[in-house]
């Protein structure tokens, strides 16, 4: 990208989203404006996280490599984005590579051996879904959460990233294809899998208080997938 199409680009994203006049801001070396940053974004980039490798410790040293990632780029950094969308590429590729590698770490520490317990909090709510769709069996807001958790966790990562991205953060699917690095039809695909997943393993349960299967051990070929 040529310097005249960065800085203008970067003028027009930094008119509509002031994140990205803060990005600017540090770029040029302000450090309060880093700091503001991440007072705004730390909960939500931790939140993300915590969902995605299921453990609040784990979930809290990757929000800070994310930051740490986000300092280091400041630099290069072109506001050819909106800042969410380049924060959650981070945060995407930061995530990956550590699920990828406790996977590798695994296979070679287990062979087969013992079950591993992902802890991580209740995922408090995705599913919507109009009347009819879902059976309407009366459950207290505790155990709902606790089994759309377990939902959740029978999800690849590549489709908890996209429902995490679209439920939480409320992002478009182009922005979502932009921080995953999909096409918007791919992502649309995605989510659309993820509802139906999901849907297959709820369903049993409200109709008969069955709880979703626990997943297995993720191996590298499924966070391939």
């Amino acid at each position: 990208m040529s310097p005249l199409i960065s800085k203008s680009s970067a003028r027009r994203h930094a008119m509509v989203d002031p994140d990205v006049h803060l990005m600017l801001r540090v770029r040029d070396g302000d450090a309060e404006a880093f700091t503001e940053l991440m007072r705004r974004y730390q909960g939500r980039v931790l939140l993300v996280l915590e969902h995605l490798v299921g453990s609040r410790d784990w979930a809290e040293d990757l929000t800070q490599e994310v930051f740490l990632r986000v300092y280091r780029a400041r630099k290069t950094y072109t506001a050819d984005a909106k800042f969410v969308t380049w924060l959650f590429t981070i945060t995407n590729h930061v995530a990956s590579n550590a699920l990828r590698t406790k996977a590798r770490r695994r296979e070679v520490r287990l062979r087969g051996a013992a079950n591993s317990s992902g802890s991580g909090r209740p995922l408090e709510r995705f599913l919507q879904c109009s009347s009819g769709q879902i059976p309407a069996r009366q459950l207290d807001k505790t155990e709902m959460r606790d089994i759309v958790r377990l939902a959740m966790e029978t999800l690849n990562e590549r489709q908890r990233m996209a429902v995490l991205l679209n439920k939480f953060e409320g992002m478009s699917y182009a922005d979502i294809a932009q921080a995953m690095e999909m096409t918007p039809q791919a992502v649309k695909s995605l989510l659309s899998r993820a509802r139906l997943n999901l849907r297959q393993m709820l369903i049993p349960y409200l109709e008969t208080g069955r709880p979703p299967e626990a997943p297995p051990s993720v191996g590298a070929e499924e966070l391939a997938s």
